[in-house]
């Protein structure tokens, strides 16, 4: 087996030595249900008005239900990355074992693969793990699979992101809560920076909104992929890989 594996196995059973990935994955599974639950709720009974008055657009499952799901679970794991990435390398410095793997025959771009692969596979597993929620929906009708198949793309390209980019800031500290909160505040900024994009020139107003981390999603919760989307999560994640490698070999 590769070094890069080796490490990513190791690193993913060290998150369930500890109670934290359980709690982790506890909270996050627990909210979504929660959200699902309540946007179902509200989707019934929207159709059951519908059904009675006809009057407005009728409720579908793909507006109504599996956009706003997947929506707030993007929010939910804007908030759970952080948590999930912040020890990756953070831990090795605070413990100098980081110095162990530097001087063994592993290379540093193995090293930052291998953490990359322990983290985006937890959140990979707890993203996949909701699949049950639109397999409920087909006991009261017919998802859109095409709509739930884009979305989860959608999703763990946005997962990659975070992995990458609190991969990054997990290297440059030996504490793991100021990983966290500086992963937090990148994620948020990308995130956000599309508002800025409303009071900027028409060049700076793309500029912006081509760099916002939600707005790249928006056409895969919609059932549609596109290359320049695709694109632009692959080279985000890839881009802070090389940073995250580059400061570690600094090490």
């Amino acid at each position: 087996m590769s070094p890069t594996f080796l490490i990513a196995r190791k690193d993913l059973r060290q998150y369930f030595i500890s109670p934290i990935a359980y709690i982790i994955v506890a909270v996050f599974l627990i909210l979504v249900g929660w959200m699902f639950r309540n946007i179902l709720i509200y989707f019934i009974n929207s159709a059951r008005q519908f059904s009675s008055v006809a009057i407005g657009q009728k409720p579908t499952l793909s507006d109504n239900v599996l956009r706003p799901m997947f929506g707030n679970m993007n929010v939910v794991l804007l908030f759970v990355a952080p948590f999930i990435t912040m020890r990756l390398i953070a831990e090795e410095r605070r413990d100098h074992t980081i110095e162990l793997l530097l001087t063994s025959p592993v290379k540093g771009w193995q090293i930052v693969m291998g953490k990359f692969l322990a983290g985006l596979g937890l959140l990979a597993a707890m993203v996949l793990a909701t699949l049950i929620y639109p397999i409920s929906l087909q006991l009261i009708g017919h998802p859109d699979w095409g709509v739930v198949f884009t979305s989860y793309v959608g999703l763990l390209l946005l997962c990659t992101t975070y992995v990458a980019i609190g991969l990054f800031w997990s290297s440059r500290t030996e504490n793991q809560v100021v990983a966290a909160v500086l992963t937090f505040g990148t994620l948020l900024f990308f995130w956000l920076i599309s508002w800025a994009a409303q009071s900027a020139g028409p060049v700076w107003s793309d500029v912006l909104t081509g760099l916002s981390l939600i707005g790249h999603y928006t056409n895969f919760g919609m059932g549609v992929l596109q290359g320049e989307d695709l694109a632009y999560y692959l080279s985000f994640t890839g881009f802070a890989l090389f940073l995250t490698n580059l400061s570690v070999e600094a090490d």
